[in-house]
Parts: C-alpha cells; structure tokens; sequence
C-alpha cells in the first residue's frame, strides 16, 4: 500500500503536483506552506557549493543595444543606443565542483545586468524549455538526477523513472539527448530566458516576451564520444577554453533577440504561453533583434567573481516584470532564497553582486558580513521624518500585473489547442532534426538506459519515445533489447 505524502511535522499533503494558485493562472500563493518547505528545505541540502549548477564558469562583458525595442519596454538597458556592463555564468546542472564538464546535462545561462535602475538578472538555459512546468516538482526532479543515498552513486534508472512518470519532460529530454545536450564549448551554444516574462512600455502597455541568445560562434556540440574522452582527460574543458579564450582577445558574443506576444493573443495562441516545457513558434512570433552580447572580460579572482556571483530571478527593473509562469514565479522565492544561506544575508553586497549603476537606499541592516551601512542619522524604519527613504510607485519596477480567477485551487495550465506532453517534442524529432541527428539521438538515448535502467522502468521507457515518436521509439527498443541481448549472451 502507498504511503501518504506528508510534510516534515507528519500532516499529509494534498497534492506533490500542483502548487496552489489563485485560479489556473493566477500567482502562486505564499501561504502553501507544503511549497515554501520544500523549496525552502531543497535550498539548504547543501553546503557550501550550490545545490543545482555548481560547477561553472564565467566572464564580465558588455550589451550593446543596436535594435529597437522602445516601442514594447521601456527598461533603459533596452533602448536605442544603450551599452549595459554584466556579468555572465555558465554552468552544468546535476554535477558537483569536481564533475567533467561534457557530461550530457542542460547548461545554465545566467547574466547579470548593471543598469542604472539597480541589477537585472536573466536566469536561463541552453535550451528553450525545461523539464517540468510546477515548482514543486523541483526538488524531486533535482535529487533523481544526483546520487543515490545509500552507494552514493548517479543512477540512470532514477532519472528514468523520474522522467517516464512525467510526461511532461518528454521535450526537455529530447533536447538533452540530441547533439546539444553536449555543447562543444560555452561559446558554442545558445542561451535563452526560457520563461515567459512581460514587457511594459512608456504607455503602460504590456507584452509577453521570449529571449534568445544566439551564438554567433554558431551551434557546435561533442558526440558522446569525444566527451567521454575529454571527460576523462580534462575535467575543466569548458572552464579552460572560455577562460583562454577571453585571455587571447578572441571574444565570444551573441546576438539577443527575443519573441514578444501581445497580451490579447496569450489566451488564444494554441499552445499555453506560460508552460516552460513549450516553445513558441518563429512563425507565429518572428525573432526581433535586440543587440549584441559580448564577454570580453575574465574575472580577477574565480571565487569572489563566480563563485560568489549571485543571480536570481526576483531581479527585474522598471519596464520588465513576470508572467503567470509558475517555474517563474517560484524561482523568484527559490534563488534568493538560496542566496541567502549559500553566501549569508548580506550577499547582495560581495562585488559581483553589488549594485553597479545604480544607487542603493535601503532599509537592511546587520546580519552577519555585513560591511556596508547607511549613515547614523538615517531612519532604521519607514516611514519617518527624518529624510529615510520612501517608496515611489512611478520609478518602481512594475513586476506583473494580469488578470485572472481568484478561486485557490491546485491545478494545471489551463489546456490550449495543441497542448500535450508529448506534441512539441514528437515536432522536434520529425520536423527539426535531420535524419543524422535522429540517430544520433537514438544512439545516445540507447547508451543512457543501457547504463542500467531496469524494469519496471525500462518498459516505460520505449512507450514513453514511441509517445514522443513511433520510429524513434522502436529504434530504442531494439537498440536497447539488442545491448541486452549481447551483455546477456
């Protein structure tokens, strides 16, 4: 018989699979409190590296803004002209400071931007998409792609377990096991925003918007078998070769663009807008170019510049706010939260970290490492009379505003046309990838589950490609009984 879900006191929960939210789109609520102790209790499992992307590198660069965009934000790090310093960290997901950089994993793509109105960060990926759609399903995704408790081990058949009973991660781990799954270099891979986060214009009006960054090293990846190699040879190979190459002037850059949505379209487009394991078609909404993104940059000191650096969704300025997305929205608590205990209270004001452009007036005070301090005869308290600082709505960042049904409830995304687990990533194999890449996919989703996914797993396995796609998924399966067969005889 199953045992209940409960939280860390005993009570049972009500769902492991939806966070409560006012109505289907709505903003999730802080008094979830089975959300807010899982988040919170994932942020602490681990000390000091970080719990997910810990090992990473990164560079200082500069945006460029050669596009225009006024017309649909008016952030000042957007408009015509305007050149923003940043900080960039790419980074591997399930592996700890010491594992390979080519191992088959999402890149995180995290930037920092030093505007005038205080630091923008854009939280991001490789890819366009992610495995799951709800927050709390984070911390269970996390742990079954680590290790196991007991050998302390990475376990193929706990990821495949994890993934076959969430359908919803059929896109993200098509990606994952096709050629970008592993990127050539950091400067050969694409980063996207991956949420959907709104836009705001001088007139108050609103968008939905996508950002792309597209190399312009142009897509290049390692076959699994070079990265074992390299795995095997040099350990740091990403870290290496950004680092090198920053150091002989050969600059890597991007071009950003990004895809914007009218409000009006969100609610009728044929895929649900807000759900991180879908893309939006180019077709619908063409890319618009930004500018150009340039490292140019290496830190003086890994550590305090990277190791240090701290970035987190909450951070949006005038002209940029959130959506109804609920990865979104729950990253907004998770990261900072995360920063917190990482790097301790007062994290915002370590260098990599501190406001750049912009001036800061605020009320925090104490804490542990904390070096920074307003004047004595500043107010400890708002508000007051004696000149503290005092909110203005009119220079603050609108962070979202939108309609929807304010009925609580634990639910999905309300469903659009052509929404489906399995709808996105069976277009991905049949329509993107050209017959090489299929293969390749094939032949490194065959690699994987050989690496010892069991039943009952492994029957869930075939269904859940043939799902995706009816070809792809009889390839695995005889790709996988044929292993089987010859490890056997």
């Amino acid at each position: 018989m199953t045992k209940p879900t409960t939280t860390n006191t005993g009570i049972p929960v009500e769902s492991d699979d939806e966070s409560l939210t006012a109505g289907r789109q709505g903003p999730i609520l802080l008094h979830d409190h089975y959300l807010i102790e899982k988040l919170a209790q994932f942020n602490r499992e681990r000390v000091p590296e970080r719990i997910v992307h810990a090992k990473g590198s990164g560079a200082y660069g500069e945006l460029v803004v050669t596009g225009d965009v006024s017309k649909y934000t008016k952030a000042k790090l957007f408009q015509p002209g305007a050149r923003t310093e940043s900080l960039a960290r790419f980074s591997t997901v399930a592996g700890e400071q010491g594992s390979p950089d080519t191992w088959r994993d999402p890149r995180g793509f995290a930037v920092k931007f030093y505007t005038e109105d205080g630091n923008y960060d854009l939280v991001g990926n490789n890819t366009p998409i992610f495995f799951i759609k709800d927050p709390i399903k984070f911390p269970d995704f996390i742990r079954s792609q680590k290790r196991l408790p007991g050998n302390g081990l990475r376990d193929h058949n706990m990821q495949w377990d994890f993934w076959t009973l969430r359908p919803e991660t059929a896109h993200q781990v098509a990606w994952l096991m096709g050629d970008r799954g592993i990127p050539k270099t950091y400067r050969h891979m694409n980063g996207y925003g991956s949420h959907t986060y709104q836009w705001i214009n001088a007139t108050g009006e609103r968008f939905w918007v996508k950002y792309h960054f597209k190399t312009d090293q142009g897509i290049e990846f390692l076959t699994q078998a070079e990265a074992d190699r390299i795995a095997g040879e040099d350990a740091d190979y990403h870290r290496k070769d950004l680092w090198e190459a920053i150091e002989r002037g050969d600059f890597p850059s991007w071009t950003v663009y990004v895809q914007v949505m009218p409000v009006a379209e969100a609610e009728g487009y044929r895929f649900n807008p807000f759900d991180l394991t879908k893309v939006w078609s180019h077709k619908d909404y063409p890319l618009i170019e930004v500018g150009k993104w340039t490292l140019n940059r290496n830190p003086r000191n890994y550590f305090v510049d990277i190791e240090q650096a701290a970035f987190e969704p909450s951070n949006v300025v005038p002209g940029i706010g959130f959506s109804p997305d609920k990865m979104l929205l729950g990253r907004v608590f998770a990261y900072a939260d995360a920063h917190r205990y990482r790097i301790g209270t007062n994290y915002a004001q370590l260098p990599p970290n501190q406001a750049r452009a912009a001036e800061v007036n605020s009320y925090s005070k104490e804490g542990a490492m904390r070096y920074h301090y307003n004047d004595p005869n500043v107010p400890v308290y708002a508000p007051n009379s004696f000149g503290g600082p005092h909110a203005d709505p009119e220079k603050a960042a609108d962070t979202g505003i939108w309609d929807f049904d304010p009925t609580i409830v634990r639910a999905g995304y309300v469903q659009h046309a052509e929404d489906g687990d399995f709808t996105q990533a069976g277009t991905l194999v049949r329509e993107v990838l050209d017959d090489a890449q299929r293969e390749r996919l094939a032949d490194n989703i065959v690699g994987h589950v050989l690496g010892g996914v069991r039943e009952p797993v492994l029957s869930r396995v075939f269904q859940y490609w043939k799902n995706v796609d009816a070809d792809l998924g009889k390839r695995v399966e005889e790709g996988v009984r044929a292993g089987l067969d010859g490890s056997q005889g």
